[in-house]
């Protein structure tokens, strides 16, 4: 079989990519994502990491009001809480939080935090926690963390892919679409099961490779994920990547699963981290709250940061601003049993 892209490689490459179909269609399909994905290695000069840093550092559009003109509007929250016993990504340490006044002696509280990092619960990456000589979160303008949004209603299970399909499918359902510098915040449900288990780590769903192309081409502001990360779980190094697997039962689990190793179907360390932040497409990790009241649809949306110099990312506030009238009131607001979960 010979496909339009064999127009553009090698003969070599030619003759490996017909016998890996002829042995194994899934294999053929792993080759072609090899030879997609064969930029994600290379690394970005610094002209390269900054080019598109300021493309929102504009004034706002008046009408990005409109949508209030003819009601009211509701805060609604859409953050993890934080605290201690915070659900925590498979390699994170844990952190302390120690009283260092108290009441009975001080009459006054003050807490410090120790072995602490900022992606916990509901943060925001900044593009050199994965790129080097990429921006810090101080070099990043505060305009890239607000702007109107969708929220978009994808449900997947355990280890599916949003697909390119999922996003355009989804992204009818809502009034206007999808539209240039919109925050898009994908709901596939894993955030019902955010705690300290499983289904909320290692099955997690995520972005497929394409899909995270799609966004950069549509030139969105920021994709807010109510997932463990902005790529895939077995994209990351709880699987065979980097310094991983810091979590082996779960790639044992898939293999026995698929009958052939995740690295086959995720071949890739962070693919989507690496597209959406080299281009300046923000991404919010662990979104939470009340996401199903705001499902298909449109609203204002800011996770603003701390002002942290030379910050790789930094938990955030994610707010929507929503049109009363927009809200679901069927569904209940979101409790957190125990405190952080």
């Amino acid at each position: 079989m010979i496909c339009p892209m064999m127009l553009f490689v090698k003969t070599g490459t030619v003759l490996a990519i017909n016998k890996a179909y002829s042995d194994n269609k899934k294999r053929f399909i792993y080759f072609l994502r090899r030879l997609i994905m064969s930029e994600i290695p290379q690394r970005h000069t610094r002209e390269e990491c900054f080019a598109h840093t300021n493309d929102w550092k504009k004034p706002y559009d008046g009408n990005i009001f409109d949508m209030f003109k003819d009601g009211k509007f509701e805060l609604v929250d859409l953050s993890n809480p934080f605290g201690r016993g915070n659900p925590l990504w498979p390699s994170n340490g844990d952190f302390h939080i120690d009283r260092v006044q108290h009441m009975p002696m001080h009459y006054r509280l003050l807490q410090t935090f120790n072995s602490f990092h900022m992606h916990n619960s509901t943060h925001a990456d900044s593009p050199s926690h994965v790129i080097p000589e990429s921006p810090f979160t101080h070099e990043l303008p505060i305009e890239n963390y607000f702007g109107e949004a969708v929220c978009l209603d994808i449900p997947k299970g355990k280890w599916e892919l949003i697909s390119v399909e999922d996003i355009e499918n989804a992204a009818k359902k809502v009034p206007g679409g999808i539209k240039e510098g919109d925050w898009v915040l994908l709901n596939t449900g894993t955030h019902r099961r955010w705690g300290e288990n499983d289904d909320y780590f290692a099955y997690s769903p995520g972005l497929s490779i394409e899909g995270a192309h799609w966004f950069v081409d549509h030139h969105v502001r920021g994709v807010g994920f109510d997932m463990q990360a902005i790529d895939h779980i077995l994209y990351t190094y709880a699987a065979e990547h980097g310094p991983g697997p810091y979590v082996p039962r779960a790639v044992e689990e898939y293999e026995e699963e698929f009958g052939h190793p995740a690295k086959e179907d995720f071949p890739e360390w962070e693919p989507c981290h690496d597209i959406l932040l080299s281009n300046n497409v923000m991404g919010i990790e662990n979104l939470g709250g009340d996401l199903d009241k705001l499902t298909n649809q449109r609203f204002l949306f800011c996770a603003f940061p701390l002002r942290w110099y030379m910050g790789d990312g930094t938990i955030v506030r994610a707010v929507a601003f929503v049109p009363s009238d927009r809200i679901d009131r069927s569904v209940p607001d979101k409790e957190y049993p125990y405190g952080v979960y």
